[in-house]
């Protein structure tokens, strides 16, 4: 058992440090292929890291010792790591240490990226620009998040208030990144501080889309055999289930049970293949949950 869940381990933590550096190569053809192009800023402390480097190249990039401009010594890379080292320490304290540790991993690889890819510009219209961005950096942070680690920034701002108030992390971007879109707007040109606002709002929507986790289904399920449909949910699943006995089936007119739970979208396939095990003529019907209150079993992310 203790071979299994080393096994178990290191295959996480491969697929952790894999997801970390697809992440890192997403952002940096996002940012260096389209963003930067097209005079489009990204969201959360990426964007803010794109204009912490405008205005210091705009107004303080002179020339240190040596030769070096400010722009060399603190291109957006590093702001980006800068920026980062505060939100660190608030997910080890509040998250979880492996999930800070391969976040901080991220975030490195990310920084290290941002330079050395090198990648031609296809274009500098800024809507194109903004959307394919939106679509690739959507991707990497939605599929590093699938796998349990942040990419920084305001995914820990969004993962540690989702445990508060159960706002979807897509959403928490969206709120905070309204900041980014009125600084960009007042410095630069509101043009490009718009199609910087529908960047952020792909990017945040390809983000839910692939990380489900976070998006609940309220599950309907009539059944004839209500004690294994429950017994195999328990066991796979862990969510508690709620029971109307004594209901009638108005075709059949036969009795049935009808059972009531919430689940994760990222179990639903899970719990399909559970209740069709247990009963292969169950009825089931799943809608979405727009808000829940009391207690819902999740996965801690350490």
């Amino acid at each position: 058992m203790q071979e299994l869940d080393r096994l178990i381990r290191r295959h996480q933590n491969w697929s952790r440090l894999s997801a970390a550096f697809l992440y890192a190569v997403c952002v940096s053809v996002a940012l260096n292929m389209f963003w930067e192009p097209g005079g489009v800023y990204a969201s959360g402390i990426t964007g803010a890291a794109q204009l912490i480097a405008a205005v210091v190249q705009r107004w303080f990039n002179f020339a240190l010792p040596g030769g070096i401009k400010m722009t060399d010594v603190f291109p957006t890379g590093t702001w980006l790591f800068l920026l980062n080292v505060p939100l660190f320490i608030l997910a080890w304290r509040k998250i979880g240490h492996r999930f800070t540790m391969f976040t901080f991993l991220a975030v490195v690889f990310s920084t290290i990226m941002l330079r050395l890819i090198h990648v031609p510009t296809l274009t500098t219209d800024p809507i194109i620009c903004g959307i394919f961005g939106a679509v690739v950096n959507g991707f990497g942070t939605g599929f590093a998040l699938r796998n349990n680690i942040s990419t920084g920034g305001l995914d820990i701002l969004g993962l540690v208030i989702r445990k508060r108030t159960g706002s979807s992390i897509g959403q928490v971007n969206i709120a905070f990144n309204i900041i980014i879109v009125v600084l960009a707007g007042a410095m630069y040109s509101w043009p490009h501080a718009l199609i910087s606002a529908l960047s952020i709002f792909i990017n945040g929507r390809i983000i839910d889309s692939l990380y489900t986790r976070q998006q609940r289904l309220q599950v309907m399920i009539v059944t004839a055999k209500p004690h294994e449909v429950i017994n195999t949910i328990q066991s796979e699943l862990r969510h508690g289930i709620t029971i109307v006995h004594d209901v009638e089936g108005a075709f059949k007119h036969q009795e049935k049970t009808i059972l009531f739970t919430v689940i994760s979208r990222a179990e639903m396939n899970d719990l399909g293949s559970a209740v069709k095990k247990a009963d292969q003529y169950a009825f089931v019907s799943m809608t979405e949950a727009v808000k829940i209150m009391g207690r819902f079993y999740e996965p801690q992310i350490r």
